[in-house]
């Protein structure tokens, strides 16, 4: 793993960030690198002080990562780093292949061309933190990416159920392939979903987007895709 992958998660929160989900992303981003490892111990009052913020944020997020599954209460010691199952992913990943692609394949046949600068720059930071191994840089705007994509359909309760279910997808075996050409390989599949989505190609976005999430049980797990 690298140095920006394992130092750059629990970095201090500035002020001016919204803390909560901040906080969240932080945490979320940490587990999914390994920097919190499954089974570890964390405590409200230590991870304040960590991001120097104050309790609350983190005790709001703390429960939000309880709602997902990423922790579980220990009596009188905080919270534990819960493990995950393959099975686990692969029922979020099977419910996110009903949901992504049917949406990408809708968005392409009204795809609004004025907003492709703004994507074009999203998916070149998710290439840089691919290329660079920086994966709370990746993981934070490949979120932001896909979520402003499913936004654009206009509907919110999707954006919120595909937002939870990002949250829940943990990327078992992303930090060992940090910085190397499977990653990039696969962060420039945002810039081909651009391709597809700008040229009106319905078909070709939902089949792209079937296969990206497939990474998460395929790629990122080591094991074959299908």
């Amino acid at each position: 793993m690298s140095a920006s992958a394992t130092s750059g998660s629990l970095r201090r929160i500035e002020p001016t960030e919204s803390l909560r989900e901040r906080v969240r992303r932080a945490l979320v981003a940490a587990i999914v690198t390994g920097e919190l490892a499954p089974g570890q111990l964390v405590s409200v009052p230590t991870l304040a002080t960590r991001f120097n913020v104050s309790a609350t944020p983190v005790r709001e997020a703390i429960l939000e990562l309880e709602n997902s599954g990423f922790v579980e209460p220990v009596r009188n010691k905080g919270f534990r780093i819960t493990t995950v199952s393959e099975d686990a992913l692969r029922n979020v990943a099977s419910v996110r292949l009903m949901i992504e692609p049917t949406c990408m394949e809708r968005l392409a046949a009204a795809f609004p061309s004025a907003a492709l600068p703004e994507l074009r720059a999203g998916a070149d930071r998710i290439v840089e933190g691919a290329r660079t191994g920086d994966l709370v840089a990746y993981l934070e705007a490949d979120t932001a990416f896909h979520v402003r994509l499913t936004a654009m359909l206009g509907n919110p309760i999707t954006v919120e159920i595909v937002s939870d279910l990002r949250s829940r997808a943990r990327l078992l075996g992303l930090s060992a392939i940090a910085g190397t050409s499977r990653l990039v390989e696969s962060a420039h599949e945002h810039h081909e979903l651009l391709d597809l989505l700008s040229g009106g190609d319905g078909g070709g976005a939902r089949a792209l987007m079937e296969r990206h999430i497939g990474h998460s049980l395929g790629l990122w797990a080591g094991q074959s895709e299908h």
